[in-house]
């Protein structure tokens, strides 16, 4: 008997499942076009603020942010499978950061590209986005036909191109995620259809999966070397009093822009970060403490950092990145921590098993 569909959520029954990468896409896409602000602020800095045309002409760069991520859009449409997301993420991306760069010519009466808000106005955007993709893509638990869709999907690819090993196991991840069972619609398709995919050694860039390697194992080598514990605590200290030495002196300027309401968000998000950080600090369990400390920076980046761009770019700058690295030691830490009671012992090898193709029936 055919399963029915008309339970579903509104979106899987117009055939839109989230992708399994989603987050990762939106977040690599926020960072690309954050960092090209700054490289674009550094380098027209650099140069003296060169402009580009002549005889009463000026390119802007927005102009080429637009035409970047129309680019982003063609290769999305003209290109079917996942190969070609990772690309017109970064293409995006670039092009994002090139056109927001250029946000204050667009609110202000004279064009001014210094317009003092921009950069919180730039920050703020980036993070709106995604905490937006956040809520769509996370806020509820993943229907099994989404994990096989996202299966199904790198099936696409691989009948034109075959599999590399990687893809393979991605695609067998997604399906046992999804189909473990074999009673999931489609799943024993889908499993088939991952049978007769050929091996193949080339495989399109991945310039978002590389970069992310690349991090986690330097993450991960440093956290397995060393305890760095009391490291976290001091450098998210050290971010959090920062922040607040930042927003004390930012209120004069504040009151006399008539912004104070800034202020008193980024006092109000500080005090919470530090009862969060307090908790850690006092907390006897180390993963426990690793959640407050990883939370006492997440207010700190979505909040404080918001408030705090709208008075000294350059320093919030700053103190983003500390907070960012304090993100990615806390992970190494988190999986250390975990790592005695999640893993496995054992010749069936990694934690938590969830099967594979293997397991559904033919």
């Amino acid at each position: 008997m055919s399963p029915d569909i008309s339970r579903r959520p509104l979106l899987l029954r117009w055939g839109l499942p989230r992708s399994p990468r989603a987050m990762e896409y939106v977040v690599s896409f926020v960072v690309v076009g954050m960092a090209t602000i700054l490289v674009t602020r550094w380098f027209l800095i650099a140069t003296g603020y060169p402009q580009l045309g002549g005889d009463g002409l000026h390119i802007a760069h927005v102009l080429w942010g637009g035409a970047l991520l129309v680019v982003a859009m063609v290769l999305l449409l003209t290109f079917i499978g996942p190969g070609v997301r990772p690309l017109a993420c970064v293409v995006g991306g670039i092009g994002f950061g090139l056109f927001i760069d250029e946000v204050g010519k667009f609110l202000t009466d004279d064009n001014d590209y210094f317009y003092e808000p921009a950069f919180a106005i730039m920050y703020a955007s980036g993070v709106g986005l995604v905490v937006a993709a956040q809520l769509a893509f996370q806020r509820t638990r993943r229907h099994p036909s989404e994990d096989i869709a996202a299966a199904a999907d790198l099936a696409v690819a691989g009948i034109a191109g075959g599999f590399t090993t990687r893809q393979r196991a991605h695609a067998e991840e997604y399906l046992a995620d999804g189909g473990g069972s074999g009673r999931a619609l489609g799943a024993r398709e889908v499993a088939r259809l991952l049978d007769v995919i050929p091996d193949d050694d080339a495989d399109a860039p991945d310039p978002i999966r590389a970069v992310q390697h690349r991090l986690e194992d330097w993450l991960r080598r440093l956290g397995e070397r060393r305890d760095l514990w009391r490291v976290l605590l001091v450098l998210s200290a050290a971010v959090l009093a920062g922040s607040t030495v930042m927003a004390v002196l930012d209120v004069p300027v504040a009151v006399e822009n008539g912004v104070l309401f800034l202020v008193v968000i980024s006092l109000g998000s500080l005090l919470a970060a530090w009862v969060l950080w307090v908790a850690a600090l006092r907390s006897p369990n180390r993963l426990r403490g690793l959640s407050l400390v990883r939370a006492a920076i997440a207010v700190n980046l979505l909040l404080t950092q918001v408030s705090l761009f709208r008075f000294d770019p350059w320093q919030a700058t700053t103190l983003v990145v500390a907070g960012l690295v304090v993100v990615g030691l806390a992970w190494t830490q988190d999986v250390g921590a975990a790592k005695p009671e999640g893993e496995a012992v054992g010749p069936e090898g990694e934690a938590g098993d969830r099967g594979t193709r293997d397991d559904l029936p033919r």
